[in-house]
């Protein structure tokens, strides 16, 4: 439960390569999300390359630090083709929440930069990765060694937004 409360976005990292092990390792953790009807709709597109990465990191304004990243894990999909395809969203954000904490356990950064549902950023990244127009690239995480140490510090926690039996 630890990765749970020291978790948080990192966008810088060290020079040092994510093991393949360790990459492995983050892709379970993503399949082992839930999803609606476990319909396990998604794949993932893991990206080293160097020069991927910043062809990556260029489709979205806010994805700068991907292009310094050890690695890159792309949640993708086909919503179309899914039992339940209101529930992508949710089923692709449990996959990048799970990506998130193992990397904190695994002594990693990572930070979740948002793809879908920006159209042009969709369509960067399909362009960037090589994806086919009926996969939906929904995010980047963006994961690495931090140049700084992870922080243990309990900051989100605010009681004042809990509420027992009614609001």
């Amino acid at each position: 439960m630890n990765a749970l409360f020291t978790r948080h976005s990192v966008r810088q990292y060290t020079d040092r390569p994510v093991e393949e092990e360790k990459i492995e390792t983050l892709i379970k953790a993503a399949m082992a999300a839930p999803t609606a009807g476990n319909q396990q709709e998604w794949e993932f597109v893991v990206v080293t390359d160097p020069e991927v990465k910043k062809q990556a990191a260029a489709a979205s304004p806010y994805a700068g630090c991907a292009a310094k990243a050890g690695v890159l894990i792309v949640p993708v999909g086909d919503p179309t083709t899914c039992r339940f395809p209101d529930c992508f969203d949710a089923d692709m954000s449990a996959a990048m929440e799970n990506i998130l904490i193992e990397a904190v356990h695994l002594e990693l950064g990572a930070v979740w930069l948002a793809i879908a549902p920006f159209e042009d950023r969709i369509q960067n990244l399909q362009k960037a990765l090589d994806i086919p127009k009926n996969v939906v690239p929904f995010a980047i995480a963006s994961i690495g060694y931090p140049a700084q140490p992870n922080r243990e510090d309990g900051r989100n926690y605010d009681f004042s937004k809990v509420h027992r039996d009614q609001y």
